[in-house]
C-alpha cells in the first residue's frame, strides 16, 4: 500500500461534474494498493497516518497529530501511485491490485482510519474519474509506503 499524504487547509471531490465530498483541515490521502496488499498493510499503514505529527502546535511546531487538531480526512483510490515507468515511456500498471482485491482493501483502510483518528474518512468513489482540489497546507507532501516500513 501506498498512500500520498497532503496536509490541506480544504479540499473537495468532484465527480460528473457534481461535488461528491469536502473537507476542511486535515488530510487529503491518495490511495494505491497492489496486489501483495492486506490487513496487516491496512493496519500499520492507518495507525502510522492517524498519529503522523504534522501539525502546528501552539509555538508553530509541527508537533500534532489530526486526533488533536479535530483534522478531517478526504481519502481518494489511485491505481497509477503503482505505475513503473522502468521500461520504456507508457506507465505499466501490473501491481495495481485489481478491483476485486482492491475495493475490499479500500473500504477496510477508510473504516479503520475512520477508528483511530476519530472522525469520518470521507472519499471518492472506487475507480470513477474525479477531479480534486485542494489547498495544499505549508506545503507538507509525505508519501509512506507499507513495503518500505525500515
Amino acid at each position: 500500500m501506498r498512500a500520498v499524504i497532503q496536509r490541506v487547509k480544504e479540499s473537495a471531490v468532484t465527480i460528473n461534474g457534481k461535488e461528491h465530498a469536502r473537507i476542511g483541515q486535515g488530510f487529503l490521502l491518495l490511495l494505491g494498493i497492489e496486489e501483495a496488499d492486506d490487513q496487516e498493510d491496512i493496519e500499520w499503514l492507518c495507525g502510522k497516518i492517524a498519529r503522523l505529527r504534522v501539525f502546528d502546535d501552539e509555538n508553530g511546531v509541527m508537533n500534532l497529530p489530526i486526533t488533536e487538531v479535530g483534522g478531517e480526512i478526504l481519502l481518494i483510490s489511485q491505481f497509477t501511485l503503482h505505475a513503473s515507468t522502468k521500461k520504456g515511456n507508457r506507465p505499466s500498471y501490473i501491481k495495481a491490485a485489481k478491483p476485486e482485491t482492491a475495493i475490499p482493501l479500500y473500504e477496510g483502510f477508510a473504516k479503520e482510519l475512520s477508528r483511530l483518528a476519530g472522525t469520518e474518512v470521507k472519499t471518492g468513489i472506487f475507480g470513477a474519474m474525479m477531479q480534486i482540489s485542494l489547498i495544499n497546507d505549508g506545503p507538507v507532501t509525505i508519501i509512506i509506503d507499507t513495503k518500505n516500513k525500515e
